[in-house]
């Protein structure tokens, strides 16, 4: 069996690199191991309640709505309005002029530092600029210009200009979020609030431009899994395969052909991975190689990625509650940013979890330390902050009259969900979690639910590196704590992302270029599909 193309992996990225490739006429199977195509970007129901898994918005950044608009893909979407809330205040973030609101309601829960606020603000909105220009116009990427001349002279060409000395400006502002607030404010607390719902070390660029992209989500009808069902149509409907439950257990690149977890062999012009990159090089059997520089350089590479961490995960929990959506609706949007408490999670003392991740589990007696751990977690969860989506406030058919369903999310370090996992004690400290959650929420901005919530369940970094095989449960691609990020990152340099040292071998999706997200994947998608149609040219 030979294709023109095999594709690894049926997240946003595989899924949008098989689409072009069957629109274009070209042989395709794609391989997912998880029954359903999608990965990190799913809707599932229980109990006739709908809720998202990962991706709780789709943020277009000129990219994603023309990708549909460009396949004929017809999906409704709705505005998808952001709220953050501190405390016992919340604001709805409605246009750029909400940064003013922004500033005040910082203000008032930091009076001492007025003046920091307002250096702190003024930074976002050049930054608020920078994303404006870069996601002004739809993606040169996925225009056909032989087809829309006015779009080539009208809107790429002026832009191109401003974009170039844009990019200038956006890639000195790499350093990490926290280090450069800190020339603003010495108050740490200040910083958290602002910073702490962001990955680790995220690139200032990124993070402080969150006011734009906030502007920018929009939500599916009938869920964010709505872009994948219907993706995984159009390649079926166009004559490509789609693999579900089945993995790729080996390449030999040599002799241009994978073998499948049932032991299948599948031969391919070329080939494009879209799935975590560590696992691309390890399944490679370099002792049937004959290539020694190959060999060589498929080595170095193992070495090279071995040490690097995935991204920061995520703990959620997923509540079912009889309320109307109307007591949510007065307090919040569908897409709520919440933090307990304005003193930060700088002020938790790592002591106790430092000890734990130190320990070896075969000691005798753990009652002592397993409370200590569920006590770093109550302060953790107290002082953290919470992304919580609910998406029936966005899309009403989504669930039942009298029934809410809630996604309640934070960051969870993969290294202690794993070694919670290595004492056994991770059906109770999930429980424990889950709890602790419901109480915070109850005892500050949901006052109430506590009492009903009618069925709750949850998901760690262990769930979603069994989900998706990433790295350490990682959400999107490599940690910025790494000592170097092996991928490319600068927007100058994206259309050599989805090369590799392999020959007929593409990279595309999260693990190809940083920071990633929904629309970076589609683009790294779309390229490595344009570099297969460009070798059978």
């Amino acid at each position: 069996m030979k294709y023109d193309a095999i594709i690894v992996g049926g997240g946003i990225a595989g899924l949008t690199a098989a689409a072009y490739l069957v629109k274009s006429g070209h042989s395709v199977v794609l391989f997912e191991k998880q029954p359903k195509t999608g990965g990190l970007v799913q809707t599932f129901q229980r109990k006739n309640v709908f809720f998202d898994t990962g991706l709780r918005s789709i943020e277009n950044s000129g990219i994603v709505f023309p990708m549909l608009k460009q396949l004929g893909i017809d999906i409704e979407f709705s505005k998808s309005m952001v709220s953050v809330g501190i405390e016992n205040q919340v604001i709805r973030v409605t246009g750029e002029e909400s940064i003013v609101e922004y500033e005040a309601f910082l203000k008032s829960f930091f009076p001492e530092n007025i003046n920091d606020i307002s250096a702190i603000i003024r930074e976002i909105k050049k930054i608020m600029g920078y994303m404006d220009v870069l996601y002004g116009i739809d993606n040169p990427a996925l225009m056909d210009f032989a087809k829309n001349k006015k779009y080539l002279f009208m809107e790429l060409l002026p832009w191109l200009f401003r974009f170039l000395f844009t990019m200038r400006r956006i890639n000195k502002l790499y350093e990490p979020v926290e280090d450069y607030l800190k020339r603003f404010t010495n108050n740490q607390a200040l910083i958290d609030i602002i910073a702490q719902h962001f990955f680790k070390n995220t690139p200032t660029s990124f993070a402080l431009s969150y006011f734009s992209l906030y502007l920018d989500y929009h939500y599916p009808k009938g869920g964010t899994g709505t872009v994948i069902d219907r993706l995984t149509d159009f390649i079926i409907e166009k004559g490509g395969i789609i693999n579900t439950g089945v993995s790729v257990a080996g390449l030999n690149p040599e002799q241009k052909y994978i073998i499948d977890s049932n032991g299948n062999r599948f031969r391919y012009s070329s080939l494009i991975w879209a799935c975590d990159l560590k696992q691309l090089y390890n399944i490679i059997p370099v002792d049937e190689l004959n290539d020694k520089a190959l060999v060589q350089k498929i080595e170095k590479k193992r070495a090279g990625l071995k040490p690097l961490k995935g991204g920061d995960s995520v703990f959620t929990v997923y509540l079912i509650v009889n309320e109307n959506k109307k007591y949510f609706e007065n307090i919040c949007t569908g897409h709520f940013f919440y933090t307990p408490d304005k003193r930060g999670l700088s002020t938790v003392s790592t002591k106790d979890i430092d000890d734990f991740l130190n320990s070896i589990a075969s000691q005798p007696d753990h009652s002592e330390l397993k409370n200590r751990v569920k006590k770093y977690l109550l302060e953790y969860f107290r002082l953290n902050t919470f992304e919580v989506a609910i998406p029936v406030l966005r899309d009403p058919d989504l669930a039942p009259d009298g029934k809410v369903g809630l996604e309640v999310s934070l960051f969870l370090d993969y290294e202690l969900d794993k070694k919670i996992d290595d004492y056994g004690w991770t059906h109770e400290i999930r429980d424990y979690m889950e709890k602790i959650t419901i109480g915070i929420l109850n005892e500050s901005i949901f006052p109430g639910i506590k009492d009903k919530v009618v069925d709750r369940f949850s998901s760690s970094p262990l769930t979603m590196e069994r989900l998706t095989g990433n790295t350490h449960g990682a959400l999107t691609g490599w940690a910025f704590t790494n000592p170097f990020v092996p991928a490319v990152n600068q927007m100058l340099k994206v259309n050599d992302s989805v090369k590799t040292i392999l020959p007929s071998v593409f990279q595309a999706g999260q693990w190809t270029y940083s920071p990633s997200g929904f629309p970076m994947s589609i683009i790294t998608g779309k390229l490595a599909a344009d570099r297969v149609l460009k070798s059978k040219s």
